[in-house]
């Protein structure tokens, strides 16, 4: 049993509606079906032993992905941001692939061993074999599905690989098969190479819902898009919700349709939650979170829960705004101290999580699970009394300053406060007093000054002196991926290259 099975659900219950829907092209599940027999026949074909996806999101995304499970090899999208040695070494990590690119993308990968075909020669062949398509490959469910290549903030990416045995318990934990009405539709503009690209495939086939996708994502054009659509969900990042708010102003949104609107695969900052939830006063907000390594989402703070904290004067209550909610049905949680203990609520820790849809494995270095299936996230979280979480950075971001473990996510969040910071970013440099000096790392809001002993003075009034930056530097733009996490690694890089830093 595999993904396909998620698609033949669809085409048997649905044959004729929508499921995706790009520009001015639609496919309905039996059409698009037939496409990924054809492009699927062409992979068995071609003796691949993987497909290696360097393009866009689109109408070829979820086919790729769905005619590699038909071919019987794993599918992996890679960021096609990427400069073309990086995507070299990716490329050859991956063992027999073929590598399928879009025209536009073609230039960076004319150094790769591996062969390539272009998108659009692919899928011409695959139409050729619609007509007389080859039979599908019966797969093992412990096979490889997806590689992920994670976003390697702080290291180099690993390839993560999951299983189809943990896509399918991810879907069918969650979503409830054909949940979707006919008039429901999806819009998507989350990165294909990110795990919550894969995952809003797989989920919203299963609950049959249209798909719509917007490849290259501008705030004005997803507004008109959801409006023209009659987009009823979406899924963004943080860094897109901010231009979508940036966008609309101090304006309510007009898309009547939209009923729910889910983030994730970054923090998001407060203040842009909050405009958020005001500009979009009839939508229902969902927190996903989730790691590659967890098949996508395993807590979920939902529409209620967001809107109870936004309007609460309960400090408690106020501050799950910024929890990730509470863990999806099958997942198991704890969090435990350095020694390995389970915390009590209010207590910091390492979150580890359990389930059947956790995969944990890294290719080329197998699983990292502990002997009873816990996988350890490296995020710093705690549990409130009522159950919600909270995380407070990474393990690796953590800033030791004489001795004292800080997070700097607890000082990011004081500092974006301020109505002249658009963005900040705090890391520890090397101090030969403290062994680690803190830096923020701020940009302002455009036409904005701001002097570093006034936000220095505006951090001290709300943190522990020991918490105050020890020096503010200011920045165009923080380095981040597309999804919105920062690049902190890049962040120390710079500041020590530069003059201010040696003062620090």
């Amino acid at each position: 049993m595999s993904i396909s099975l998620i698609l033949e659900m669809a085409v048997s219950g649905n044959p004729d509606r929508i499921a995706v829907s790009v520009e001015d092209s639609s496919l309905s599940y039996q059409q698009f079906a037939e496409s990924v027999a054809g492009v699927g026949s062409v992979l068995i074909e071609s003796g691949a032993k993987g497909v290696v996806f360097l393009g866009g999101s689109g109408l070829e995304l979820p086919t790729l992905l769905f005619a590699s499970a038909y071919a019987g090899i794993p599918f992996t999208p890679v960021n096609y941001r990427l400069a073309a040695g990086a995507l070299e070494a990716l490329i050859a990590r991956i063992d027999g692939a073929v590598v399928v690119v879009d025209r536009s993308y073609e230039h960076t990968v004319s150094g790769v061993e591996a062969p390539v075909v272009r998108t659009d020669q692919l899928f011409m062949q695959g139409r050729e074999r619609v007509p007389a398509p080859l039979p599908a490959i019966d797969v093992n469910p412990e096979a490889p599905a997806i590689v992920l290549f994670t976003s390697g903030t702080t290291s180099e990416p690993k390839g993560v690989v999951l299983r189809h045995s943990h896509l399918l318990s991810y879907v069918m934990s969650t979503v409830e098969f054909g949940s979707a009405d006919e008039a429901d539709a999806a819009l998507i503009s989350v990165p294909p190479y990110h795990v919550a690209g894969m995952g809003t495939i797989v989920s919203n086939f299963y609950a049959c819902r249209r798909m719509i996708y917007l490849p290259n994502f501008d705030a004005a054009r997803w507004v008109s898009l959801a409006r023209e659509q009659h987009a009823t969900s979406a899924m963004v990042v943080p860094t897109m919700l901010d231009r979508i708010v940036d966008h609309l102003g101090a304006a309510h949104v007009d898309i009547p349709t939209l009923k729910s609107l889910s983030y994730g695969g970054a923090r998001m900052p407060r203040p842009t939650l909050e405009a958020a939830l005001r500009a979009f006063p009839g939508v229902g907000f969902v927190n996903a979170y989730g790691l590659t390594e967890t098949s996508s989402t395993i807590a979920l703070l939902g529409p209620e829960d967001h809107r109870d904290a936004l309007d609460s004067d309960d400090p408690e209550v106020a501050a799950r705004l910024g929890s990730i909610g509470r863990p999806v049905p099958g997942i198991e949680i704890e969090i435990r101290d350095a020694d390995g203990n389970t915390v009590p609520p209010g207590e910091q820790g390492e979150l580890w999580v359990r389930g059947p849809q956790v995969s944990g494995e890294y290719m080329g270095s197998g699983s990292v699970l502990d002997s009873e299936g816990w996988f350890p996230t490296k995020d710093l979280a705690y549990q409130d009394a009522d159950g919600f979480l909270f995380i407070v950075g990474r393990n690796d971001d953590t800033i030791i300053r004489g001795g004292e473990n800080i997070a700097p996510a607890e000082i990011e969040d004081v500092l974006v406060e301020h109505p002249l910071v658009r963005s900040v970013a705090v890391v520890g440099i090397p101090d030969d007093h403290w062994g680690q000096a803190i830096v923020a790392v701020v940009v302002l809001e455009p036409g904005a000054a701001s002097g570093q002993e006034q936000l220095r003075d505006f951090a001290r009034a709300k943190l522990r002196s020991s918490r105050t930056p020890d020096r503010i530097v200011f920045r165009a733009a923080l380095p981040s991926t597309p999804t919105g996490k920062i690049l902190r690694r890049n962040i120390v890089a710079d500041i020590l290259a530069s003059t201010e830093a040696t003062s620090a």
